[in-house]
């Protein structure tokens, strides 16, 4: 069987550039090499003591921390929950259990966890979030506890969500993966909590799982193995749309597929998909991107990766590619206060670079409608594009994804791309809220 699921805007998205920086700082913890401020810096942590949840009379530990610098001061103090994008744009609705259950989930190709919202959480974390849709495992016939099995992810703000794993089946779209592993969350930090979407479905490969003692399958290994898609398409597809996008023939339709790809799509593009081979040791979609072009001009990046990540909605690349893009930009600045490159709103297009980023030895173009992420400081945006800082990869979100249709092929061990043709480009001011 095959499947195509729509996603929707996130309708509590409000659009922050310097949040959406924050949250890919804390996703991939790396340290910035500009200014602003936001810095990793150590910690004392104490562990506590066994079997007890209080943090003392156990071993104490340096640990690397997001921080907040103060404005005019040296003093740094913790970051917020409410400094802290909550990073999904797009969320998909799936079914779990029998009979179903509905959540709301964000699409992640840059993770591996499938986690949701649960009954299992306290009380006061319900009752002060009420919007989101709850799964109960006791009301579905086909769940089964996985005994032993715990998960967790945290991020480098010390922010967390963690909980117990279970078994059940799950309906992405009408296609259902039986048995397959859910991740229940009882404890979610501030920053898990105040997201909008109702859990997470990760889209990367299995080796980033953080079920112990040991990882799960994810939902499209499950698929795999369970020939729930064709075993000459073992892949998903991704195509972002944006509401710049309304007026264009495919009305800014954002949806995934799994065990096909949309032939419609790659028919508009009028272009053949072209494919370059990934490497998953570190569980992500990477693969070479060893060249950028700013206006025709060319920046060689001798061995350069990058990542393509949906969960991320910027795209984080190296410092000298970034100075050659706003260079390009008449009143561009890198601003400290902002922690990331702006540029006047009332740029016109014609006045916008043509940037370019590889994949492989093919090169794809950024539009320039989302060269500008959100409102910065008053008669600025926020770029779209934005420093990787001490990462050795780029990661390519939101930013560049929206320009393409892009074929995660699993069974052939390729990343996938078809450049998306757009009538004009709509520099229309961003609404507070998509």
């Amino acid at each position: 069987m095959t499947t195509r699921i729509k996603l929707t805007a996130n309708p509590h998205y409000q659009k922050s550039g310097t949040k959406s920086y924050l949250y890919a700082m804390r996703k991939y913890r790396f340290s910035p090499t500009k200014g602003g401020p936001y810095i990793f810096g150590n910690t004392m942590v104490q562990s506590g003591r066994s079997f007890t949840d209080k943090p003392v009379g156990g071993r104490a530990r340096m640990q690397q921390v997001l921080q907040k610098k103060s404005p005019g001061t040296d003093q740094v103090g913790q970051v917020g929950a409410d400094d802290v994008q909550n990073d999904s744009m797009y969320l998909a609705d799936i079914e779990i259990g029998t009979p179903a259950q509905k959540v709301s989930l964000d699409f992640d190709t840059g993770s591996a966890d499938l986690w949701v919202w649960s009954t299992k959480l306290p009380l006061d974390t319900l009752s002060q979030n009420k919007s989101h849709a709850i799964f109960d495992p006791a009301k579905s016939s086909t769940y089964q506890a996985q005994e032993g099995s715990v998960w967790k992810i945290s991020y480098g703000d010390g922010s967390s969500a963690s909980g117990l794993v279970g078994n059940d089946n799950v309906n992405i779209g009408g296609l259902v993966v039986k048995n397959q592993a859910i991740e229940i969350s009882d404890k979610l930090s501030t920053q898990f909590a105040q997201g909008a979407g109702d859990g997470l479905l990760g889209l990367a490969f299995g080796n980033l799982n953080t079920v112990k003692p040991k990882a799960v399958s994810t939902p499209v290994e499950n698929m795999i193995s369970q020939s729930d898609i064709p075993k000459s398409a073992q892949l998903f597809t991704a195509k972002l749309g944006s509401w710049r996008d309304t007026d264009e023939p495919d009305k800014g339709e954002s949806f995934y597929t799994f065990g096909y790809v949309d032939q419609d799509t790659v028919k508009a593009a009028e272009v053949e998909i072209h494919y370059t081979a990934i490497d998953n040791s570190q569980g992500f979609w990477m693969f070479d991107s060893v060249s950028a072009t700013v206006n025709g001009k060319s920046i060689s990046r001798p061995g350069n990766k990058a990542i393509a990540d949906t969960g991320t909605t910027l795209a984080l690349v190296h410092d000298e590619t970034c100075q050659a893009v706003y260079d390009a930009i008449e009143g561009a600045f890198y601003d400290d206060d902002s922690q990331g490159w702006i540029f006047p709103s009332d740029t016109a297009a014609d006045k916008l670079p043509v940037i370019s980023f590889a994949v492989g030895d093919k090169s794809f173009v950024v539009q320039k409608e989302d060269l500008g992420f959100a409102p910065a400081k008053a008669g600025y945006l926020y770029g779209g594009i934005q420093s990787r800082g001490s990462m050795t990869m780029d990661v390519l979100g939101d930013t560049f994804l929206k320009a393409i249709y892009a074929v995660f092929d699993v069974g052939n061990l390729r990343f996938g791309a078809v450049q998306r043709k757009e009538l004009h480009q709509n520099l229309s001011l961003i609404p507070e809220s998509i």
